[in-house]
């Protein structure tokens, strides 16, 4: 991908435009030229978590499913039992290969018994493209690739139901999380989803690109606060959402990674990577990816060593300088011994060791109006929850 990005012009999202009159600050991702930020990464990040934000994701991969077998053709590709799933559902899962790495983490929106919406990854949408196809050649399943032909903002914070609600005839509080629906916007038809990527309550909107630039300069209108990768960053981080090439890749199975609550064996038929999946459920998994507290502010980079007594056993992931906790957190896989909670741990930062503590994901979750926080490396309030796509 470096390459590519390196001989062939960014692809920038029918938002562009509008966003440069903004924003001077832009960074290629994926062989798109995207905003990296707007007004600041903490005034963008504490908007999300206080009020409300929005972020233009139109690089995502964007596909529509239809089939009479679309459902039981799906199952083969995926650990979770879309089954489950009825008309305006949704199920966050990942697409294994055949050594049941993740090829990419993805949301399945279930509109009928033939026909779907597919998000997936920018950087894996040909990837996905191919693999879905390839694997489902002769099901009767057909893809439409939408990717650069819909605008696609997601509305983040807890005051967003507040802004989109006088713009859509629906009630949206009859609409809980992983719910989605069609909707009327500026007069024409748009797919909105009560999902997103920040930890906080939020929508995706998918629309053509005309109705998509009319309804980012009405959010603006609004006062939203229009927000880059680099909140979007933090963010997800906080609420240990895995981002795909770092936290997970072909080489890391949804049980390392921490996505147990995804994998379906009881329920499902055979699908790829079932078996390596049943040996790691019956065995257990020899790393596992955990979450890490720094003891000061020193900020564990991507790809940094973890130490335990002078040697080498894992690497930071993710990090960051945590907005809303004030302190320095990050994702690790380590050996399944040294993953408890509580264990004691090095990272090394150019040349020199720093404390650290394994902690309990996610960093930051929301119950109700009141954030779990930490109080200290190994006191928390709240309660544990499942990571979910939001």
């Amino acid at each position: 991908m470096a390459n590519q990005e390196a001989t062939s012009p960014a692809i920038r999202t029918p938002l562009y435009e509008l966003i440069a009159q903004q924003t001077s600050k832009f960074t290629p991702f994926a062989g798109w030229e995207m905003p990296i930020q707007f007004s600041g990464l903490k005034i963008e990040h504490n908007a999300v978590r206080n009020g409300v934000g929005m972020f233009d994701i139109s690089h995502m991969g964007k596909f529509i499913l239809t089939g009479d077998n679309l459902v039981q053709s799906l199952q083969t590709l995926v650990p979770s039992n879309l089954a489950r799933l009825s008309a305006g559902k949704a199920q966050y899962s990942v697409l294994l290969n055949l050594d049941g790495g993740i090829i990419d983490d993805i949301i399945f929106y279930y509109q009928s018994e033939s026909q779907g919406v597919l998000i997936v990854n920018a950087s894996t949408t040909d990837k996905d493209r191919e693999w879905i196809l390839g694997n489902l050649e002769g099901s009767g399943v057909k893809l439409k690739d939408l990717s650069r032909e819909r605008v696609l903002i997601a509305l983040q914070g807890p005051k967003s139901a507040t802004i989109l609600q006088p713009l859509v005839g629906e009630k949206l509080s009859d609409f809980g999380l992983f719910n989605h629906w069609e909707s009327q916007l500026f007069g024409e038809k748009v797919f909105i989803a009560r999902t997103g990527y920040t930890g906080e309550d939020g929508f995706e909107i998918m629309a053509p690109p005309e109705i998509g630039q009319q309804l980012w300069t009405e959010f603006l209108n609004l006062g939203v606060t229009p927000c880059g990768l680099g909140a979007r960053d933090t963010l997800r981080l906080e609420a240990a959402l895995a981002l795909y090439g770092q936290d997970i890749d072909d080489s890391t199975s949804p049980l390392e990674a921490g996505l147990n609550w995804l994998v379906h064996l009881p329920e499902k038929g055979d699908f790829i990577g079932r078996n390596v999946l049943e040996d790691q459920k019956l065995n257990g998994v020899n790393r596992r990816l955990v979450g890490l507290q720094m003891s000061g502010k020193h900020i564990a980079r991507h790809d940094y060593p973890v130490v335990f007594a002078g040697e080498a056993v894992g690497k930071v992931t993710s990090g960051t300088l945590s907005p809303t906790l004030n302190t320095a957190i990050a994702l690790a896989y380590l050996p399944t011994p040294f993953a408890s909670i509580g264990q004691a741990i090095e990272v090394e930062i150019r040349g020199t060791t720093y404390p650290a503590t394994v902690v309990k994901k996610p960093f930051y979750r929301k119950f109700g109006l009141k954030p779990r926080r930490f109080t200290t490396a190994l006191s928390y309030n709240g309660k544990s929850d499942n990571q979910a796509k939001n």
